[in-house]
C-alpha cells in the first residue's frame, strides 16, 4: 500500500512540474538584442534605432527605438511557435525620422537547434542577438 501512496506522490509531482512548461514559446524565441556602431543621418547625428523581426513570412513585430543610441539594446522578447529549424530568420534594422524612416541594415539567418548567440555584420555596425 506504502508503494501506491509513493508513486502517486510521484505522479503528482511529475504532472505539477509539467503544468508549468510553456510549450507555446518552444519553437523559436529571439531576446537579447543589441547592437553597436550604428551610424545616423549624414550630418553626424546618432540613430535613432529600431528593429524589425520575422520568421519565414511571419511578423513577429519590432522593438522599441532607441533615442540617438548608436550601440542600444533593446528588452522584446519575439516568440515563434510555428518557426522551426531551417526556416529564415531575417532581422532589419531601421532608423525613425520624422518622415522617412531609414534602413540601417537586413540580416538573415537560418534557424538551428538549441540555444545560440549570434551577430550579424551591418555595414556599418553590428546586430546581437540570442
Amino acid at each position: 500500500m506504502a508503494v501506491f501512496d509513493r508513486l502517486r506522490l510521484v505522479t503528482l509531482a511529475v504532472l505539477m512540474l509539467a503544468s508549468q512548461l510553456d510549450f507555446a514559446s518552444a519553437a523559436v524565441r529571439v531576446y537579447g538584442l543589441h547592437a553597436s556602431s550604428l551610424t545616423g543621418d549624414p550630418f553626424g547625428n546618432d540613430p535613432d534605432p529600431y528593429v524589425k523581426v520575422w520568421c519565414d513570412s511571419t511578423s513577429g513585430g519590432q522593438t522599441e527605438f532607441r533615442r540617438d543610441n548608436a550601440s542600444p539594446s533593446w528588452s522584446a522578447e519575439f516568440y515563434f511557435p510555428n518557426c522551426k529549424a531551417n526556416d529564415l530568420l531575417k532581422f532589419e534594422v531601421w532608423d525613425k525620422d520624422l518622415n522617412y524612416d531609414d534602413h540601417l541594415g537586413t540580416c538573415e539567418r537560418r534557424v538551428q537547434r538549441g540555444t545560440f548567440s549570434d551577430s550579424c555584420h551591418l555595414q556599418p555596425g553590428a546586430l546581437y542577438y540570442k
